[in-house]
């Protein structure tokens, strides 16, 4: 890997780990011009970039889908695999188990998600799995010609699908719904938002699941979509201001007025700057209700939705395995003796 590092140019921008930004980009995208989902994979690369995120450790898992195509664009030295659709979670899951010390993104779409998937992706939330979960959702199936997914709106009109006669599942909602740690929102559109919630999920302990808006430039780009750039710019309102303090500078921001600091399990900190004085991103109710009324009234809200600051194990916890990754023991510490065997089964 080392032969593969260039010199960083004379005066060039670096990291902590004396890389460019460019050392961060994947393949060339073959989506459409325009797709949010690339907007997505630039705010990924910037955030990895400025964290110093070493790209080894780091496995970047997959399902079907446009969406699906997008670690092919990010993070060029990473592990990747690209799995059939609906599957990404459980594969997601034994590399974690697998290998503790990577860590896992998953990038899924609102198919892969919220139709074939629901059942892996809700397990998956429900294991807590020690992974960043981001839903590039347009509510389209954009890869197989526009017809409508399961986030799609009720009432919804495509060229070529007709209208949508079935209500949208909310991303959101079924993961609080299965105890997630951590869920928001945001809108590939909002790249300070993206990347800002995108820094908060990679120090999170447990799942931290993102669906972010991600509008479909070829057929599902009209104004009175909510899936739509027209509606996400005119329609989106934040619920808190983020910024993400890292763990290892000194925080010297004092107590303002209408601010409050969300502690994460590690010691870092999102500072939240709250637009609506009355929201409360701890509070589940608070969250299931709020994301309830943006639904009957038609809004837009992103942001951070739901932070579970309490102690719950994560899926490595759970299990209660050793501290050293499975795939570095050997073979013998793998494997019961043909003894341990046969006393099992004896006392069967």
């Amino acid at each position: 890997m080392n032969d593969q590092i260039a010199t960083p140019a004379k005066g060039a921008k670096v990291n902590a780990l004396g890389l460019e930004k460019t050392a961060y980009k994947g393949a060339p995208s073959t989506l459409c011009k325009g797709c949010g989902h690339d907007t997505i994979t630039q705010r990924i690369m910037t955030v990895a970039w400025e964290l110093g995120l070493d790209q080894t450790r780091i496995v970047k898992m997959s399902g079907i889908g446009c969406s699906s195509k997008s670690p092919a664009y990010f993070l060029g030295w990473s592990h990747a695999f690209n799995g059939v659709h609906g599957r990404m979670p459980a594969i997601a899951t034994g590399a974690a188990v697998a290998n503790r010390d990577l860590t896992v993104i998953g990038v899924s779409g609102d198919g892969d998600t919220a139709s074939i998937g629901t059942g892996q992706f809700k397990h998956a939330v429900r294991r807590n799995v020690p992974m960043i979960y981001i839903v590039e959702n347009n509510g389209v199936y954009g890869l197989t010609k526009g017809q409508f997914s399961a986030t799609a709106d009720l009432g919804q009109r495509l060229k070529y699908a007709g209208i949508n006669q079935l209500p949208p599942l909310d991303i959101c909602m079924e993961a609080l719904a299965s105890n997630a740690t951590f869920v928001a929102r945001s809108f590939a559109g909002d790249p300070r938002q993206v990347e800002t919630l995108l820094k908060a999920a990679f120090s999170h302990r447990g799942i931290a699941v993102l669906d972010i808006i991600s509008p479909c430039v070829t057929f599902n780009n009209h104004d009175d979509s909510t899936k739509s750039y027209a509606w996400g710019k005119s329609k989106e309102t934040a619920l808190n201001e983020l910024n993400f303090i890292p763990p290892y500078e000194e925080i010297t921001i004092g107590y303002y007025e209408g601010e409050m600091e969300v502690a994460m399990h590690d010691g870092s900190r999102i500072r939240l700057k709250k637009l609506d004085p009355d929201y409360d991103p701890t509070s589940k109710l608070n969250a299931f209700k709020t994301l309830e009324t943006a639904r009957a009234n038609q809004e837009f809200i992103t942001g951070l939705i739901y932070v579970n600051e309490k102690e719950r194990p994560d899926l490595h916890e759970l299990l209660a395995y050793t501290d050293t990754p499975l795939v570095h023991l050997p073979a013998e510490k793998l494997r019961p003796s043909r003894r341990a065997l046969e006393d099992v089964i004896a006392k069967l």
